[in-house]
């Protein structure tokens, strides 16, 4: 695994899991367990931004969710599964980065203002509420990811992670004689390369163009070549390029992948907050009560009157889990009030309930056995803690701090 680009990602602990966490992330992170080296992680000091008064619920919380995890197919020997707080590591490298982080980048984050304004009915006036998109990239750094699986709504996080760990490698990565290394890497790329190279760097950081900066690479490719240089020459003049330094923290790529998005059972976001989720191990008698009551056509008050899908909620289950051939039949039967909306919402029970039945299975070794579960997140954690101490080794050095 080792060998493979590292993913991380997490989830703060909400209790059991809806199929809206399911199609809009679980499903995703296996897939992408047999595809690298995954680390996912319970974020608990970060449910605490905004639920710091709810203690009493929160170690429950973690091993439902972990448990729904696992029943929807993650594989504790294929990726590391590990709670935040069981890693001091983390708070540590949170207080080194708020050392150089600028206040004006946490405040601009957009889902900071998005969330005081939605919820309004807590004091999120704290420290840690206005931090908290620094832990995150903390908790990215810690583990030098390359990918970050996010949405939309999540990249400017891993904007801002990437800018951090930049600033970061700019103030700590650079040898107080680099200015003497850098010009005499310069030199061994000969005149004409070197100032080629120096208009691409320049023209890279004023204007932030890709394409100034591939140029850039190229050149240093191109020197690879050359008589007496070195990785440690290519490195030195990378960071140049780029405006950084020695890079001690990866600079992380968002992960867009596409994913399917299911609506509450009222159309709105599926939210347990909401009253409007099926959970993801919902008993079929549950199922079949809760998708029969979904909020369906407004127009469509009588049997009679013809439907359309688009409008429905009911049209966006269908999407995900009916084919070709029921989704026509959907829409030919409802356009012409051909059926009615309890016979349109079957094929969705059906389909839900088949889709279910091996998280159940899955899940139930582990609800007769609960220490099963907190030993998978031991282990994973201790698997992760060897990579975070690595990390924060490689921190306190470039700072001037691994002093006995």
């Amino acid at each position: 695994m080792s060998q493979r680009s590292r993913v991380l990602s997490g989830m703060r602990p909400t209790g059991a899991m809806h199929l809206g966490h399911y199609h809009g992330a679980l499903k995703n992170w296996v897939r992408l367990q047999h595809e690298y080296d995954c680390f996912f992680f319970v974020a608990d000091w970060h449910a605490l931004t905004t639920h710091y008064e709810e203690r009493e619920v929160m170690e429950r919380y973690v091993y439902e969710m972990v448990i729904d995890w696992i029943a929807a197919g993650l594989d504790p020997e294929k990726c590391t599964i590990f709670i935040q707080s069981r890693l001091p590591e983390h708070a540590e490298l949170f207080t080194l980065l708020a050392m150089g982080t600028p206040l004006g980048w946490l405040e601009r984050v957009p889902t900071y203002k998005d969330q005081i304004d939605k919820l309004k009915d807590r004091d999120l006036a704290t420290y840690g509420f206005l931090g908290y998109p620094l832990l995150q990239a903390a908790d990215i750094l810690i583990y030098k990811a390359t990918y970050v699986p996010v949405g939309e709504d999540q990249a400017s996080h891993v904007e801002l992670t990437r800018e951090v760990a930049r600033r970061f490698n700019n103030l700590y990565g650079r040898a107080r004689d680099s200015e003497a290394q850098i010009a005499a890497a310069l030199a061994k790329l000969g005149k004409d390369d070197a100032r080629y190279f120096e208009r691409q760097r320049k023209a890279y950081g004023e204007t932030g163009s890709a394409e100034a900066l591939a140029k850039g690479e190229a050149i240093l490719r191109k020197a690879a070549a050359t008589e007496g240089w070195s990785s440690d020459d290519a490195e030195l003049l990378l960071g140049h390029l780029r405006g950084s330094g020695k890079t001690i923290l990866v600079e992380p790529q968002a992960l867009h992948t596409e994913v399917a998005r299911l609506p509450g059972l009222d159309g709105t976001k599926m939210s347990k907050s909401y009253g409007n989720a099926i959970l993801m191990r919902e008993e079929p008698a549950e199922v079949a009560r809760k998708v029969r009551g979904m909020t369906t056509d407004p127009a469509r008050v009588r049997r009679t009157d013809p439907g359309n899908p688009e409008k429905c909620p009911v049209w966006q289950f269908h999407q995900v889990y009916s084919d070709a051939a029921t989704r026509d039949w959907v829409v030919q039967g409802c356009t012409s009030a051909g059926i009615g909306c309890l016979d349109c919402k079957q094929p969705v029970i059906d389909a839900i309930v088949r889709e279910q039945q091996p998280w159940r299975e899955r899940a139930e070794a582990y609800l007769a056995n609960p220490k099963q579960v907190h030993w998978i997140v031991e282990m994973g954690t201790e698997r992760a803690r060897t990579v975070a101490r690595q990390t924060m080794r490689d921190v306190r050095g470039a700072m001037g701090l691994n002093y006995a």
